[in-house]
């Protein structure tokens, strides 16, 4: 049997879900991917706070404990920031080790540099779980981009703002106690402004523009709006029209001057829109493209279980994809 090593760096919510389910299903990937996969480090930033779901012997706060592991096959990132992470993921492909993060922060600003940096090292990029948690909007789009153009992107990418303007239309309820109402339920975090300003769908929709055209818009020209600003009257005007309010993401090449056109805010969409019916804490992407036409996904946007099992679903793609890993 095969041995291959990873590494897990940030130990929160999605990095102790990533463990949990190499642990869970270390069996059926012993059986379906004929390999044994053994976490070898997990980088935490304080080693002596207690984390009954780990041993301790795991647990280092130093990332040179990461680098030294021989064969080292590859580094879960799970981070909450830019920094330290780009600086970690770069010396990891420095060293011909296979990145996974589901940082979209960082990877919304640093992940075609790291994509460049990785074909000149030999290595594989997975960013599934970087846009839209459980939903495979990214291998989704590699695969259709092997034949089709996707000419426009139409998207819910973040499931707490989709909530809120699902309980004031559904409930009727006001912004600010459908806000607190997704805080209770954990859907929203305690200061909720990434979400509802529009900064969290915003840095996805820039990764899904890298993808979908091998470029950004320039950011300062993307106009960003949240939905704090829609009230419960406006809401119940617009379902009198049959009509859904949606934060929508929106990225476009513009057919006439090659442009890149993005935007992300509130919209006003009809029961033809394919954004209409999804519905609660769901994310969605629709995706126009030359041949299939639009195309639609959707799923929970986030979460320990969605998140870490499209990260772990990532290394399953590169296992499959690499030269046979050296047995130990």
């Amino acid at each position: 049997m095969t041995t291959v090593k990873v590494a897990i760096l940030g130990f929160g919510t999605v990095g102790q879900g990533i463990y949990r389910i190499v642990n869970e299903k270390r069996k059926h990937f012993k059986s379906t991917l004929g390999v044994d996969i053994e976490i070898a480090k997990i980088l935490v930033s304080n080693v002596n706070k207690p984390r009954p779901h780990a041993p301790k012997e795991l647990l280092t706060d130093k990332f040179e404990d990461i680098l030294a592991i021989p064969n080292l096959e590859v580094v879960f990132e799970a981070i909450v920031g830019e920094e330290p992470a780009f600086k970690y993921l770069s010396q990891a492909i420095e060293k011909g080790i296979n990145i996974i993060t589901a940082n979209k922060v960082m990877f919304s600003k640093h992940g075609l540099a790291l994509q460049d940096k990785a074909k000149k090292y030999g290595v594989q990029v997975g960013y599934e779980a970087t846009v839209a948690g459980g939903v495979p909007v990214i291998k989704t789009m590699q695969n259709i981009l092997r034949v089709n153009e996707v000419s426009h992107i139409q998207g819910i990418l973040n499931g707490t703002s989709n909530y809120i303007l699902t309980q004031m239309r559904s409930e009727g309820m006001p912004f600010d106690e459908a806000l607190q109402d997704a805080q209770r339920l954990g859907y929203a975090e305690a200061d909720p402004y990434n979400d509802i300003s529009g900064q969290d769908p915003f840095r996805k929709l820039m990764i899904l523009s890298a993808l979908a055209f091998g470029e950004q818009p320039n950011w300062d020209e993307v106009d960003v709006a949240g939905i704090t600003e829609i009230t419960a009257e406006q809401v119940e005007d617009a379902k009198t029209k049959g009509l859904r309010y949606r934060h929508v993401a929106d990225v476009r090449r513009d057919q006439a001057t090659g442009k890149i056109i993005a935007t992300v805010g509130p919209q006003l969409v009809g029961p033809e829109h394919p954004l209409y019916s999804i519905e609660g804490v769901n994310n969605a992407v629709a995706l126009d493209t030359n041949y299939i036409g639009t195309l639609t996904l959707v799923g929970p946007g986030a979460g320990m279980f969605p998140t870490a099992s499209v990260m772990v679903e990532d290394y399953a793609d590169m296992l499959v994809k690499a030269p046979a890993v050296v047995s130990i």
